[in-house]
């Protein structure tokens, strides 16, 4: 396969060099357009919001998205309804925010059963998109603990949507244990 560079048609205000854009000799055109579409429709070609470069977005963010509605020991309960801050191009809940709400959520349900003296660290997060959370949804996310010993903790979640009970995502997040360093 044969590839040619080719400058990119926009390019983003916040980046100072051009970019560039390899696309194969044998791809037709009517193809390349297509994929071009796609990305400016979903916008790639954007600018990112001014407020996306402050400290500390990424938690502003989601910070307002998560309801603690119970804790006990190994269980954390929480509601998140899916606002527009939130969702794809198609109007569900975009996956790297349920990837960030199944972490946190997980984060909580582990802090219930480890003690503050350690921290915790993410070591592995798999994720099941069964079905797709639309704009103005509730979700009622619910943690447990699978599994805790001294060096890790497991936590299973699953994301229901809260009028119908019905399972749109589910998660598995393994925390592993490092005692906290003592200055």
């Amino acid at each position: 396969m044969t590839e040619t560079s080719s400058s990119s048609s926009s390019s983003s205000s916040s980046s100072s060099s051009s970019a560039t854009t390899i696309i194969s000799k044998d791809l037709p055109s009517e193809n390349v357009l297509a994929v071009e579409r796609f990305f400016e429709g979903v916008g790639i070609h954007a600018s990112p919001p001014q407020n996306s470069t402050s400290k500390d977005f990424y938690s502003d963010l989601f910070r307002d998205l998560f309801k603690v509605n119970h804790v006990q020991r190994g269980r954390v309960s929480c509601i998140v309804p899916v606002l527009p801050v939130a969702v794809n191009y198609y109007n569900g809940l975009h996956g790297g925010a349920v990837a960030a709400i199944a972490e946190r959520a997980s984060i909580a349900c582990a802090r219930t059963v480890v003690a503050d003296d350690k921290e915790l660290f993410l070591g592995e997060l798999s994720i099941s998109y069964l079905s797709a959370a639309k704009l103005n949804e509730v979700l009622v996310v619910e943690g447990s603990v699978l599994r805790s010993g001294r060096n890790l903790t497991v936590v299973a979640s699953e994301f229901r949507i809260k009028k119908t009970k019905k399972l749109v995502f589910t998660s598995r997040a393994t925390f592993y244990h490092i005692p906290a360093a003592k200055l």
